[in-house]
């Protein structure tokens, strides 16, 4: 007869196949939830897999593994499968404990990889009595049955290792159900049924309505809290897709203070949260620190130490303006979250500060021109938009505080700075530095801006200043040329044809840098003499920009400079950072000139209902494993013949050197004791 559909199935769902290749499935998705981030923002997953890749990984629901609705249906057909599993395997293995198997025969018993046969003088009940005792005090239980030619006696000893596979399989229950406690699934009915949005976090909380908020009687949750230092909160941000939902908490936390140390290389050495937390029912408070891998539970709700963001510090900046020959200089005071609004030349610009630092080691390091580089030429191409980081070696500085926003167009376009507060000193020298990158996939580009002799950079910005001025550079070109030919026996033609070159040469410089002096020669230059010519031209500019400089201090009344290397440095890098300067994409440099820093901690909230399961069954796990590696199941016979043969045989559930000793030690301690005495009848 057929077996009906109904008992395929259960077969099907109750044998160890389906369930190991159910654990299969979940080990898989497990690794692939351990190596990729979970519930990031989706601006950061489509940052890294790109356009084709995200909306593929998106629909399997590789951004949020755990909560996929896939994963949470494994983990309950797991829960049907092991279940099924033990109810049917339960009740035979519990008759088997229990069972002595008293019907054992000869030819079965003889065909043990253990077994010896001796002889005995005793009676049937002196040997039964005998060999018992002795089985009792090894720790076996044993029982006797009358066979027709003589009498069994059956004993076993760690018959509870089958006990090891009903709790390893009580354990992956507990588990499971722990995790699908811990899922969503209520959740996504909600958003199915259209009850709760996500949102975007662009607006005041206050803002957000309620069909994007959670009560705080939420069956479970993980989410981020952020408090500034002094603030207090009881909303926890849930990223979800590509939006967020908000978890009310059902009590009040606030941040006393936030507190960090760092390694000499800039790493968190630890971060740690006073804070106090408000029953908003009592009003009972509670004073706690917590810190990473010390949370602290209450209500339910185990509060983590996540990270730390900045809270809002105020700053007070200082803008330059780059546009070609403007000296403006106005001051501004915003904080980070905070915006501006500029207006530089005929665009309206808008700087969205989003971070700030006081406290960074980077990697400072430059590229190592190579040979083919080290011709001036090659040089001039090297530092259009240079500044960049070199990815094969590390030079890590403290750099000091450092603050970074956006500057948005008119379109919404936007790039990306990073601006340090003070002067690093690369090769000798000191410098500003300002990082520039057009998205976030990209690395920031530095632009060096070389300090003065104050650490400052108002004589940079001057110079520039007057280099991107056309009607400056009669008179710097001039000046050059006199310095330049001050010698007897040169003639004003030849002056005035240096001068000529020199105005020319600023002419092209000022506007875009080094780039228009290379496509210049590149035009104009048979190529055998470019080298010559972008070699001539370079020290046309120092030259020049050493007579600007020298004109400035005439016009601020101060006394002429004398040559040194280091000025001379200083011209050669003020040469280059400002060709650089065209490419930096932005018409004004924000300078930081002074803050008042406020920290932030991120701490996550989560409830979770099953942790409790999950622990239970980790426990169970532990014990199971124990059960069947270390606990030996072991069945010893004594067959009693009329004849007076007696047949010891032994069977264990793993064939071990201590089954092979324990044998030998039972043969011949029964068959000394079966020797013992005459026999009577």
């Amino acid at each position: 007869m057929n077996r009906t559909y109904s008992r395929q199935l259960y077969e099907m769902l109750s044998s160890m196949r389906f369930a190991v290749s159910l654990l299969t499935v979940l080990a898989i998705a497990s690794i692939i939830g351990t190596v990729l981030k979970q519930n990031e923002p989706y601006n950061n997953y489509l940052n890294q897999f790109g356009q084709f890749w995200f909306p593929v990984f998106e629909a399997i629901g590789l951004y949020s593994v755990y909560h996929a609705s896939w994963f949470l249906a494994i983990l309950a057909f797991l829960v049907v499968s092991t279940s099924l599993c033990i109810i049917r395997q339960s009740p035979g293995m519990v008759r088997e404990m229990k069972s002595f198997r008293t019907g054992a025969r000869e030819a079965s018993l003889r065909q043990f990889a253990h077994q010896h046969t001796t002889q005995t003088a005793l009676t049937h009940t002196e040997a039964e009595r005998v060999v018992t005792t002795y089985l009792a005090a090894q720790g076996y239980k044993s029982k006797s049955k009358a066979q027709a030619d003589g009498l069994l006696i059956a004993a076993k000893a760690g018959s509870w290792n089958r006990m090891g596979y009903m709790l390893a399989h009580g354990a992956i229950v507990m588990i499971c159900i722990g995790g699908l406690l811990d899922g969503d699934l209520p959740l996504k009915v909600e958003m199915l049924l259209g009850n709760k949005q996500v949102t975007s976090l662009d607006k005041p909380f206050a803002q957000i309505g309620p069909e994007s908020r959670l009560g705080p009687d939420h069956w479970s949750y993980r989410g981020n809290v952020f408090l500034p230092e002094g603030k207090r909160g009881n909303i926890a941000v849930l990223n979800v897709k590509d939006g967020a939902l908000l978890q009310e908490l059902p009590f009040l936390i606030t941040l006393k203070q936030f507190h960090i140390e760092h390694y000499s290389t800039g790493m968190p050495k630890r971060f740690a949260s006073d804070i106090v937390i408000t029953n908003p029912k009592t009003g009972a408070e509670i004073e706690r620190t917590i810190e990473v891998n010390k949370p602290f539970e209450y209500m339910g709700v185990s509060l983590y130490q996540a990270s730390f963001e900045d809270g809002g510090s105020k700053l007070k900046l200082k803008a330059h303006s780059l546009l070609p020959g403007s000296t403006k200089v106005f001051d501004a005071e915003t904080e980070v979250g905070g915006s501006l609004q500029l207006k530089q030349g005929e665009e309206p610009l808008r700087v969205e500060v989003t971070g700030f630092r006081p406290f960074n080691v980077e990697n400072m390091s430059q590229p190592t021109p190579t040979d083919s580089e080290k011709n001036t030429l090659a040089m001039l191409n090297r530092h259009l938009g240079s500044g960049a980081k070199s990815p094969d070696s590390k030079d890590l500085k403290n750099v000091g505080p450092s603050f970074s926003y956006k500057l948005r167009d008119a379109a919404g376009q936007a790039r990306e700075y990073n601006n340090y507060m003070v002067p690093v000193t690369q090769e000798g020298r000191s410098f500003f530095m300002t990082g520039m990158r057009e998205t976030q996939a990209d690395g920031f580009r530095y632009l060096r801006l070389p300090a003065d002799e104050n650490d400052k950079l108002d004589t940079w910005f001057a110079l520039r200043a007057i280099l991107t001025t056309p009607k400056e550079h009669a008179l710097i070109a001039r000046r050059f040329a006199a310095t330049a030919m001050s010698g007897e026996g040169v003639s004003d033609t030849m002056r005035a044809r240096l001068a000529d070159t020199a105005e020319r040469t600023l002419h092209l410089y000022a506007e875009r840098g080094f780039e228009s002096l290379g496509k210049f020669i590149n035009d104009t230059v048979p190529e055998a003499e470019r080298e010559k010519a972008a070699d001539v031209f370079v020290r046309v500019l120092q030259g020049s920009t050493w007579e600007a400089w020298q004109l400035l201090r005439e016009r601020q009344k101060l006394k002429p400079l004398e040559m040194t290397t280091t000025r001379a440095d200083f011209v050669r890098d003020t040469v280059n950072s400002i060709s650089d300067s065209f490419h930096y994409g932005s018409p004004v440099y924000l300078e930081l000139d002074q803050f008042e820093e406020i920290k932030a901690s991120v701490i996550q909230a989560t409830r979770s209902p099953g942790k409790n399961g999950v622990y239970l069954g980790c426990a169970l796990l532990v014990a199971g494993v124990f059960f069947m590696l270390y606990v030996r199941e072991r069945r010893l016979f004594v067959l009693l013949k009329d004849s007076g043969e007696v047949l010891l045989a032994l069977s264990s559930n793993r064939k071990t050197l201590d089954t092979d000793g324990e044998f030998a030690r039972h043969q011949e301690t029964i068959t000394t004791l079966l020797n013992h005495g005459p026999r009577t009848s």
